[in-house]
Order: structure tokens, then sequence, then C-alpha cells
């Protein structure tokens, strides 16, 4: 009996190693995803707090210098923010290109996998036929030796 061999083994090789190099680039787009929106969640957080700080203050009373320094401060923070808001936006766009790129090798990869199936059930399929030949052959040999007898 022959060995099965997939004549496009070496294609479905490549493609699902760039499948899996692609997946670790999606992997790592989150994990940068992540991180910059804790950023950002985190200076959110931040600028809140010190409106929140402010406002108590301001109900204490505060110098014109303290409101002067906590305007300065919330201002920077805005900066900060938009700064990072953009690296977000950023971040998610690359994220969900590499999404798209892992769904496109996914489904190459599937592809050929699928070809694969298809090929060894003919290939199965014509294993049996020539297996079913020669068990004729076989009999009728020995038929054939009987009658000589």
């Amino acid at each position: 009996m022959v060995a099965y061999q997939y004549k496009f083994a070496k294609v479905l090789n490549i493609r699902e190693q760039e499948k899996s190099e692609t997946e670790l680039a999606y992997k790592e787009s989150v994990h940068m995803f992540e991180k910059v929106a804790t950023k950002l969640y985190e200076l959110l957080k931040k600028q809140e707090d010190t409106v929140d700080a402010q406002n108590n203050r301001l109900t204490a009373g505060l110098s014109i210098d303290q409101v002067h320094h906590y305007s300065n401060y919330i201002e920077g923070l805005q900066k900060r923010i938009d700064v990072v808001q953009k690296e977000v936006i950023q971040a998610r766009s690359k994220m969900n290109w590499f999404e798209e790129k892992l769904v496109e090798k996914s489904l190459e990869v599937r592809k050929f996998e699928k070809m694969k199936e298809k090929d060894f059930e003919q290939f199965r399929q014509e294993q049996q036929r020539l297996e079913t030949i020669q068990l004729d052959e076989i009999s009728s040999l020995k038929f054939q030796n009987k009658e000589i007898r």
C-alpha cells in the first residue's frame, strides 16, 4: 500500500506558519492596546479626582495661586489625555488590522485543510479500488490454478 502524500503539504505548512505569526502579532497588538487604554483610563481618573479635589477645596476656600495651580495641572492632564487618546485610536486600528489579517490567514489555512481532506478521501477510494482489483486478480488466478489441476 502506498503512503499518502498531500501535494500541497509545503504550502499548507507555510500558511500555518504565517497564521501563527499573525496570531502572535495580533496578541501583541491587543496587549499594546490594553496598555495604552489603561494609561488613558488612569489619566482620566486622575483628572476626575483632581477636579473633585479642586471643587472640594473651592467650597472650603482657595487662594488665587492654588486655583491657578489646579487649572494649570488640569490643563496639562488634558493635553496628555489628548495625546494618549490618539495613541489609543492608533492602537485600536492596528489591533483591528491584525484581527482582519488573522481571519484571512485562518480562512486560507482552513481552505487548504479542506482540500487535504478531500484529496485524502480520493486517495483512500483509489487505494480501495486498486486493492479490489488486486483481490480480483488473485482470486481469478487461484480459480485458474484449480481448473488446471
